[in-house]
C-alpha cells in the first residue's frame, strides 16, 4: 500500500476540520495532535471573522498548522476578502488555504464561487502558493457531475499555472466503492494531484446523518448497512471503521499516487483524532503490510 498515507514533504498522513466556536477542542486534544498537523477552519455563516483569526492563531499555538477555509459567496467584497485574509496572514501565517463555494444560493457579494475568487487576483494579492480544493467522488446535489468534473480541471490548470502546490481534499461519505471509482477516473484522465479522503470521526449515526443531510451526502439504506449504521438506535455511537476498511481493500497496491485522509470530527477532536492514530498505527505495522 505504497500509494497510501504519504509521508512526502509537505504531505502529512491525515488533516482535519474545526470551526471557530469548537477550537477549544484542539487545545484540549493538542497532546494526541502530532506537531504539524494542517487543521482546516470552517467557514460557518453563524460565525465572524474575528472568530477565524483567533481559531488560526489557537491552532498555531499548539503546534498545528492553520489551513483558512475561504467561502467564495459569504465574502462581500474585495475589501473583505483582502481584511480576513491578510489579517490571517499577519496573525498565524498559515501556509496553505483552502476556496470553496460556500452554501448560500446568492453570493454575498462578487464571488459567484470559488473559481471567481480564484480568478480575481487573490492568490497574488496575498502571495499564496498552497492551496486546498475540494473533491466530491459521491457528487453534488446541486452541481451536474460533469459540471463538477469541468471545474475542478479548471482549477487545477489555473493553479498550476499560477505555480501552486495544489492539494485535493474529498467531502466525508459512506461509499468507499464511488471514492475507489473516482480517484481511479482522476488518475486516468492525468490528474495527479494528492488526494486527501474524507472520513468522519466516531460519532453517534444520528449526528452522522444530520451532517449527511447538511453536506448533501447520499445516504441508501444499502450504503448505511454497508457501514454499519442502524436506523433502530440514532443513539448509537460508531466508528467509521468498515468504511476505512474497504477503503483500504479497494485502494489495495493500486499505483494511484499520494493519497491521505481528511478527519471530519464530528463526536469530538480528540476522539477523532484518537481514533485515525489507531487506524493509521495499525495500517503501518509490520502485519498489515505483508498482507
Amino acid at each position: 500500500m505504497s500509494n497510501l498515507c504519504s509521508s512526502s514533504a509537505g504531505f502529512s498522513p491525515y488533516t482535519l476540520e474545526v470551526t471557530g466556536k469548537g477550537i477549544q477542542e484542539v487545545e484540549q486534544a493538542r497532546a494526541v495532535i502530532p506537531a504539524g498537523t494542517p487543521i482546516n477552519i470552517a467557514f460557518l455563516g453563524n460565525e465572524d471573522h474575528a472568530q477565524r483569526i483567533q481559531a488560526a492563531k489557537v491552532i498555531r499555538a499548539c503546534g498545528a498548522e492553520p489551513v483558512p477555509i475561504i467561502s467564495s459567496r459569504r465574502l462581500r467584497s474585495e475589501a473583505d476578502r483582502d481584511e480576513l485574509i491578510g489579517a490571517l496572514v499577519a496573525q498565524a501565517a498559515p501556509k496553505r488555504f483552502m476556496f470553496v463555494g460556500g452554501d448560500p444560493a446568492t453570493p454575498a457579494g462578487p464571488y459567484q464561487d470559488s473559481l471567481a475568487l480564484l480568478a480575481s487576483g487573490v492568490l497574488e494579492r496575498h502571495g499564496i502558493d498552497q492551496v486546498v480544493i475540494t473533491g466530491y467522488p459521491e457528487g453534488h446535489p446541486k452541481i451536474d457531475s460533469g459540471e463538477l468534473m469541468r471545474a475542478l480541471k479548471w482549477k487545477l490548470d489555473f493553479l498550476r499555472e499560477a505555480g501552486c502546490r495544489v492539494e485535493i481534499t474529498t467531502q466525508f461519505g459512506f461509499d468507499a466503492e464511488a471514492v475507489v471509482r473516482w480517484i481511479e477516473r482522476l488518475r486516468q484522465q492525468g490528474i495527479d494531484t494528492p488526494v486527501r479522503i474524507g472520513v468522519p470521526g466516531p460519532a453517534d449515526v444520528g449526528k452522522l446523518l444530520r451532517f449527511a443531510r447538511q453536506f448533501g451526502v447520499a445516504t441508501s439504506a444499502s450504503i448505511l448497512r454497508r457501514y454499519g449504521l442502524s436506523m433502530t438506535n440514532l443513539m448509537q455511537r460508531v466508528g467509521a471503521e468498515r468504511y476505512w476498511d474497504q477503503l483500504q481493500a479497494g485502494l489495495g497496491d493500486r499505483r494511484l499516487g499520494s493519497i491521505g485522509w481528511h478527519l471530519y470530527p464530528f463526536g469530538g477532536v480528540e476522539d477523532g483524532v484518537t481514533w485515525i492514530n489507531a487506524r493509521l498505527s495499525v495500517a503501518a505495522s509490520p502485519q498489515a503490510s505483508s498482507r
